[in-house]
């Protein structure tokens, strides 16, 4: 499904369904710490009820799965949802995973304890999308906002890759990530009040064959670039790679996340 949004890339067009089968292999790359923040503040865990709006390809899911909650998945490419139901399988995992969008999800009143939303909050129309959150909550329910980036203005592999990324799609908003708390529309304001919040760094370890997939199945890489383009940027990777990076690396990430209590 093609997305336009003059948010986001100046408006130039993605779509997740075209890098699904890279995004299901080399983006899984959450460390234990980030599933633990969420785990040691008694969320995602021992039976709740948990919607991941956003999913991609299931990660967060899969990854808290062990932890004992009842999930739902829910993404706006179907190619995507494709990739999290076989990933699911493969791994004798019970999880429901539905091609709908955030705005258009359908749920009874109160059917969730948490929902979450990792690395895709931004994408969303949030005077919608909110109050219908809202509503999918049971009453002191929890919206939790989770993100993750690589920081290139620190991490010299990142931000030499993000270089490359940035000289064939020059609108890639993407780019120039720092430490920072969770953005939180003020709409969330109408239904919502932060309960908890936290800024942190991580490593994360790649060759460089995970890490040119990893960049690969990036929004200003596979999801947009022409066929033609991405065979140009595919070499050029590989080759920026095959000189400043060692077989394997670590890259440094920020990450955040912003504990939303639902009112009343």
């Amino acid at each position: 499904m093609e997305i336009i949004d003059p948010r986001i890339d100046a408006g130039k067009a993605f779509d997740w369904g075209r890098t699904s089968e890279e995004y299901a292999r080399y983006r899984d790359i959450y460390p234990e710490a980030f599933y633990r923040k969420i785990a040691d503040r008694g969320l995602c865990v021992n039976g709740q009820r948990v919607l991941d709006v956003g999913t991609g390809t299931g990660v967060l899911p899969r990854g808290m799965y062990r932890y004992g909650a009842v999930w739902t998945g829910t993404d706006i490419s179907p190619e995507q949802i494709l990739q999290a139901k076989a990933l699911a399988r493969a791994g004798n995992m019970d999880i429901r995973f539905l091609p709908v969008s955030a705005e258009q999800a359908d749920f009874p009143a109160e059917s969730f304890d948490v929902i979450t939303a990792c690395q895709c909050f931004w994408y969303f129309d949030h005077e919608k999308v909110i109050p219908k959150l809202a509503g999918f909550l049971k009453p002191k329910g929890i919206l939790l906002i989770l993100q993750m980036a690589w920081l290139p203005f620190e991490d010299a592999i990142a931000g030499k890759s993000e270089e490359l990324v940035l000289k064939f799609n020059p609108h890639w908003s993407g780019a120039g990530e720092t430490r920072h708390p969770v953005w939180i529309p003020d709409a969330a304001w109408n239904w919502f009040e932060l309960a908890d919040h936290e800024e942190y760094d991580l490593t994360v370890p790649f060759t460089r064959e995970s890490w040119h997939g990893r960049m690969r199945a990036c929004r200003g890489v596979g999801a947009s670039l022409s066929e033609e383009e991405l065979a140009k940027w595919d070499a050029e990777h590989r080759q920026l790679l095959d000189r400043i990076a060692p077989e394997k690396f670590d890259v440094l990430h920020g990450a955040a996340l912003a504990v939303l209590r639902k009112k009343g």
